[in-house]
């Protein structure tokens, strides 16, 4: 576990934010990462905060592109696709970050069920740091078989309040699409969500609100804000399309073409 820790957060300062984007390897959608990645979050209580459990979402076919920028420049790519793979959702992506030390590349695909719950995640990342993983969903319980270029091979378990997890990778927007399909619309007010970072290998929760109807840049958009109590993601979806993803704190923003 200490050399699979190391290993992993070598090139990390103790501020996953910070450390990302000085080095531009902007893992900025790692909105959970905290100085101890392997401790769940403290969470601030949330008011009035409801669980969304018992939701069913609906899902949709839908495929496209998200061009990242983070201090106005153009910093990469994800190509993503969403699809029906017999009862079961899948949710692709591909993304490519541009930085000083060359350009990663990070695959995520996604496997949920109807009712939104995860079933089986993979990721690798090809780049200045390699590595794969894949983790299975039983229930509540989900394993996680971590590869690492230089380590050992590492199994984590984790356990959470119930089977309704969100995943929010590092690089890998068309998750937030996922998201947004979870929160109740219906039920509005604010949402609490079981969350995994799996390139982190953290647990945590986030809470969804809907701010209503925003006019931005002439055009009528819906925006849902993720928070934990020290991080802030602005989501603005066009009817159920997610078209526009804002980080302020780390001056990032992800459109879609």
């Amino acid at each position: 576990m200490k050399n699979c820790e190391r290993a992993w957060r070598s090139s990390s300062k103790a501020n996953p934010w910070a450390a990302a984007f000085a080095a531009i390897l902007i893992w900025i959608m790692a909105p959970l990462s905290s100085a101890a990645a392997y401790t769940p979050l403290r969470m601030r209580p949330i008011v009035n905060a409801a669980s969304p459990q018992g939701f069913t979402p609906t899902f949709s076919a839908e495929k496209g592109k998200f061009r990242i920028r983070v201090n106005g420049q153009d910093t990469g790519s994800e190509e993503f696709e969403i699809s029906k793979n017999g009862e079961n959702w899948v949710a692709r992506g591909n993304s490519e970050i541009r930085g000083a030390q060359g350009t990663a590349r990070v695959t995520g695909a996604l496997t949920l069920r109807a009712d939104g719950t995860p079933v089986r995640y993979e990721w690798s990342t090809q780049g200045p740091k390699k590595a794969s993983a894949a983790i299975v969903f039983d229930g509540a319980r989900a394993t996680s078989d971590l590869r690492m270029q230089g380590a050992k091979d590492y199994t984590q378990q984790f356990t959470f309040p119930s089977s309704h997890v969100a995943i929010l990778d590092n690089n890998l927007y068309d998750q937030y699409i996922v998201l947004a399909r979870l929160y109740d619309q219906k039920a509005g007010g604010t949402q609490r969500f079981s969350v995994l970072v799996p390139q982190e290998l953290t647990p945590g929760t986030v809470t969804v609100e809907s701010l209503g109807a925003q006019d931005v840049n002439g055009k009528n958009l819906r925006e849902l804000r993720v928070q934990t109590p020290d991080n802030e993601i602005d989501l603005y979806l066009d009817g159920a399309e997610l078209v526009r993803i804002v980080a302020p704190a780390a001056n990032a923003e992800i459109t879609r073409e």
